[in-house]
Parts: C-alpha cells; sequence; structure tokens
C-alpha cells in the first residue's frame, strides 16, 4: 500500500512519487490550501493540498484528526522560509496528487501533544497513547535493545531456549499467580516467577550457554518499579565462574549502550563490596552519582547523655550515622520538617541535625537543638570526621541499623536530586560479596538474600550450621545510576550443599522433597558448575529513555492495583466456567465478605 514510511521521505527523494500511509496529526486550511501532517511510526510528513487538483482537495476537506490516510504526491522542497529545522523531513513536503481515507476516527479521548492527561485515562486508552511519537519512540529503543542483546549473546555462543509457562508452584518469596488444572482436579499450575530452576535444568542437561528474553510474574504489592507481569533477560553458562561471567556481562552492557545509545561505558565496571556499599550509601544498590556520604559516628556517641544517640551506639544491632549537605545552612526550617517526615516512611523516629555557622568558632558557631546533649570532643569528632564546612548541614540518623540505612539512604538520593548534587551521566557498578542469608525478626528464621539456589562461599559452607548470619554467598548484582538492574550469582550444583542451605531456611527434608524434589534428583547427574544473572529489561528500558516509570516503557502495562484499565481485567467469569474447573467462590463478586 505504501512505497515509504512517512519519516524516511528526505531531501534525496525531491521529484520522486511516492506513497505513504498513517494518522493525521494535525490539518490546516491556510487560504484554500490545505496541510496534513501525516504520522507514522517512523515521523511526521507535512502533505500539501491545493485547489488546482480539485478531487483530492474536496476529500482533504473531509479530514479530521487521527484518520487513516493512504496519500500519492510528489515530493518537493519546502519554499524558502518555511522550513522546519525540529523535524527530520523539515525540508521537504509532499505535493498531494492522491488522496484515499482509509478509515474514519471519532474525536479521540485526548489530545497527542497533551502533556497533562492523566496516566489513568493514557491506560484507558493506551492504543491511541502509544501513537504518541515519545510512546512510539520508547517502543522503538526497547525493540532495539533487546536486538542488541541478542546480537551480542549469540555472537558469544549462547542458545536462545524457551522454558514452560504453567510450571510448579515453588512460593519462596513473592506470591505465585496459580492457574487451575481443568484436567487435573484440584491441581494448580503457577506462572513462572523466573525460569531460575529450569535454566539451572538446561546446564544439567548441557545446553552450556542459554538465554531468554521471558515473561515473568510475581503477585506481590506494587512500586513505580514494579509490575505483576514483567520481562526479565535471562542467562545462565556452565565451566565459568564469576570472574568470567561478570565481564562478558558487563561487555554486554557496554555493547548495548554503544549500539543504541552512542555511548561508552567504563571499562572495566568499578566494584563494590555490599558491606561497604550500606555503610557509604545505606543501600546495596548505591547511585554514585551523588556525592553525598553517610558516616559512622557511634563510637563517639556512645558515652552522650542523650539516649537517642547513647542507645543506639552502645546497640550491637544499632547504627548511628551522619550525613553531611553542602550549603545545607541554606534548607529552611520548613524543608527540614518535610525531610524529617520522608524520613519516618522508613521508620526513623526523627531527624536531628547541626548547621554549621563559622566552624573556627566551635561550639558558639554551630546551630542545632542537639548541642547541649553533646560534649565539645563529640562535636569535634564530628565535624572532622565528615570533613564540614562553613555553610554545610549534617543530618543524623540514630536507631537500628536497618532503620538508619534505609532513611539515611533514601534521604541521600532525594536530596541529591532535588537540591542538584546529582551529577550528570552513567554509573554502573558491581556490587558483590552479599551475604547469604537475612534474619526476618517477624517470622523468626532466616532468608534467601537473592533466591536459596545461590551458591555459599565454599570457605563458609561449615557455617551454614553454626553461623548463618556470616555465610557469604557468590552472588553479584549489576548497579546503574541507583537503579539495580541484573542480580546474577554461581548456583548451588551439589545437592548435599542444596539440602543443607534448604535446612538453614527452615524447609525441612520432606518440604524440600515436595517443592524441589525435582532439582535435587537433577543433581544427582552429573550437573555441572554454573551460574547466571537476570536483567530487569523494563527498568533498564526505562532509564535508557529517561521514563519515569516502567509503564511509560512496555506496552500494555497494569495499575498500581494490578488491573488493567484497557480491557477491564482481572473480571469475574461465568459460572459454567467455574464447574468445569471444579471451583466454588467463597466471595463471589457482589457478595459482601464476611465481617464486611
Amino acid at each position: 500500500m505504501r512505497s515509504h514510511y512517512c519519516g524516511e521521505i528526505n531531501e534525496s527523494h525531491i521529484d520522486q512519487q511516492v506513497t505513504v500511509c498513517g494518522w493525521v496529526h494535525r490539518r490546516r486550511d491556510h487560504g484554500g490550501v490545505i496541510f496534513i501532517d501525516l504520522r507514522d511510526r517512523e515521523g511526521l510528513l507535512q502533505v500539501v493540498y491545493d485547489p488546482d487538483n480539485p478531487e483530492p482537495f474536496m476529500l482533504a476537506e473531509k479530514v479530521r484528526s487521527e484518520y487513516v490516510l493512504r496519500v500519492t504526491g510528489r515530493v518537493r522542497r519546502r519554499p524558502e522560509g518555511t522550513e522546519n529545522a525540529n523535524m527530520p523531513t523539515g525540508q521537504i513536503e509532499v505535493l498531494g496528487l492522491e488522496l484515499e481515507i482509509l478509515n474514519h476516527s471519532e474525536t479521540p479521548p485526548f489530545q497527542l501533544d497533551d502533556e497533562d492527561v492523566a496516566e489513568e485515562h493514557r491506560l484507558r486508552y493506551r492504543y491511541v497513547d502509544l501513537r504518541r511519537p515519545e510512546m512510539l519512540q520508547r517502543m522503538k529503543l526497547r525493540s532495539k535493545i533487546t536486538t542488541e542483546f541478542r546480537n551480542y549473546l549469540n555472537d558469544n555462543g549462547f542458545l536462545e531456549i524457551e522454558t514452560p509457562m504453567l510450571t510448579k508452584a515453588t512460593p519462596e518469596g513473592a506470591r505465585d499467580y496459580l492457574v487451575p488444572s481443568r484436567t487435573h482436579d484440584g491441581a494448580f499450575f503457577a506462572l513462572p516467577q523466573s525460569p531460575q530452576l529450569f535454566k539451572q535444568l538446561l546446564m544439567v542437561a548441557g545446553m552450556d550457554r542459554y538465554y531468554q528474553i521471558v515473561r515473568c510474574f510475581r503477585d506481590e504489592d506494587l512500586r513505580a518499579d514494579r509490575q505483576p507481569e514483567f520481562t526479565q533477560l535471562d542467562i545462565e553458562t556452565s565451566f565459568l565462574d564469576e570472574e568470567a561471567i561478570m565481564p562478558m556481562m558487563e561487555g554486554m552492557l557496554r555493547h548495548v549502550f554503544a549500539h543504541v545509545l552512542e555511548i561508552p561505558l567504563h571499562d572495566p565496571f568499578p566494584r563494590m563490596t555490599y558491606a561497604e556499599a550500606i555503610r557509604r550509601f545505606g543501600s546495596d544498590k548505591p547511585d554514585l552519582r551523588i556525592p553525598l556520604e553517610l558516616v559512622d559516628v557511634a563510637d563517639v556517641m556512645q558515652g552522650v547523655e542523650f539516649k537517642v544517640f547513647s542507645g543506639p551506639a552502645n546497640d550491637p544491632a544499632g547504627r548511628v550515622a551522619a550525613l553531611r549537605v553542602p550549603k545545607g545552612g541554606e534548607l529552611t526550617r520548613k524543608e527540614i520538617d518535610d525531610y524529617t517526615d520522608f524520613v519516618s516512611i522508613y521508620g526513623a523516629r526523627g531527624l536531628a541535625y547541626i548547621k554549621i555557622n563559622d566552624i573556627a568558632a566551635g561550639r558558639e558557631g554551630l546551630q542545632s537543638p542537639i548541642l547541649k546533649f553533646l560534649p565539645d570532643d563529640a562535636i569535634e569528632a564530628i565535624l572532622q570526621r565528615t570533613e564540614a564546612e562553613n555553610g554545610d548541614l549534617i543530618f543524623f540518623g540514630a536507631d537500628k541499623a536497618t532503620v538508619v540505612n534505609e532513611a539515611l539512604g533514601a534521604l541521600r538520593v532525594k536530596l541529591g536530586h532535588e537540591k542538584g548534587y546529582l551529577e550528570h551521566g552513567w554509573q554502573p557498578l558491581w556490587v558483590v560479596d552479599f551475604p547469604m542469608f537475612e534474619w526476618d525478626q517477624g517470622s523468626q528464621r532466616w532468608y534467601s538474600l537473592h533466591h536459596p539456589f545461590t551458591s555459599p562461599n565454599e570457605a563458609d559452607l561449615d557455617k551454614l550450621e553454626s553461623d548463618p548470619g556470616n555465610c557469604g554467598s557468590r552472588a553479584f548484582d549489576m548497579v546503574l545510576n541507583g537503579t539495580e538492574i541484573g542480580g546474577g550469582s554461581m548456583r548451588i550444583y551439589r545437592e548435599e550443599v542444596q539440602r543443607r542451605v534448604f535446612k538453614a531456611l527452615g524447609i525441612g527434608e520432606g518440604e524440600a522433597q515436595e517443592k524441589f524434589g525435582f532439582l535435587l534428583d537433577a543433581l544427582h547427574y552429573g550437573c555441572p558448575p554454573h551460574g547466571g544473572m537476570a536483567f530487569g529489561l523494563d527498568r533498564l528500558v526505562m532509564l535508557m529513555t529517561g521514563a519515569q516509570s516502567i509503564r511509560d516503557v512496555m506496552a500494555f502495562p497494569k495499575t498500581q492495583s494490578a488491573s488493567c484499565l484497557l480491557t477491564q481485567a482481572p473480571s469475574p467469569v461465568s459460572e459454567a466456567q467455574l464447574r468445569e474447573l471444579h471451583i466454588k467462590l467463597r466471595n463471589p463478586p457482589g457478595k459482601e465478605k464476611p465481617g464486611g
């Protein structure tokens, strides 16, 4: 139906006849001459109809926004003074010779150039929203990113292999999405949270190098960077250790950035231990573009009379840390109160501070409600350790270490973005040497910091039973500008070690066999040493496009409540379908829940 895309027409096509198809982006009638900006996925093209060609001109008069047209015309240079340097096609236009209205359109639910449309409205009419040039460009860039991932992995000997979408429920982490089986009464499949176990089985099978761009499903509470279904670039390889896998993976990201954005990334990526990242930044995914850092001051607070500081300073599970804000003395009282409210989200009960007016004047040159509680030697140590200067402000966090890390770590990022401490560019980072487990106070048990198939350090195997809190793992995360874009590890490939890890997690022999028996059996049959990574494709595309949410880089995302406004899913199903699946609803739609 067409010879060219609209956005591909340029000065090399002058005097040629072309046929293009697309949507009417804008129609303008200028003194008897009709201009139509025709849009397709490659861009905009100005088409001109004049009364000298009456039949298509009469049709052009009937055209309205978002009509679908087929246009045939002759490419010509725009008259001098009418060029548009902001458009790739801005030097030329098409003199319309023929016009066919392929389809009409009602008035769109919103204008495509309106930037203030509510997200709910955009998602309800996503097929219109995706026509916006910004969304088109994001979808095209996403496609280019996946193409370059495939190119790199194919060139490095990886096989693209699909794994099942209907699998076994193994709830270890987020909740599974369950799928009832019609042919197996009372039994359920689960949609995969990741292909983790299947890709390990592929290593047992000798596939050696595997990858897959795969859809994953997790029934969990949503945030801006979470969706119930999302896409991973999943990778696994045999007979390579972390010192071989990590350079290969960062080479892949450098390849993608070079071919998609034409931007070089560091070579090699810097590495930082988990302990250092938490100590300096309060986070295991630090944004290195922000120069602010946390500084430990617990040792100088242990003897102070102020229990808010001395309590956590003397608690093995506590932390007292300072965060120096250059020129933070300019913060108003209201801003400080707002930041205090912000850290309360993370459990912090307050946000103490000291303003540095004149450091040479000692105590008299400082301003803070807490100064009366601090002796001179403690104040001096704080100022020296934080390298404070006149005009600075020092925030303090004092509580359980987890609360201080989360609160001050989040405050550091917020200040970086709001107060101009954010440096431009790309800052990739490897975070390594993760603990194997983390303790959950609520359930009084250990959980895997990554997943239960991550290999412990060989030197720490004896700690699995005696000291799991100090057992290290062979895990490695890739972080980019404060976002974890990939998580990887060496895997457990010996059956006895896997059983010991399950035991440390409180998974008994019977439960382990019921949930993971197929994996434990496979480890008996010559499983090679192996490891791999999974990259969050949606997150990476979000970063590379500058979008604010992964919903803006997914064609048909869900809302924060895990619903689809476009299709109105999830939705009730018929009683006949439920009977076929042997399911009876305890709370049918429209019926009030017990206690409601």
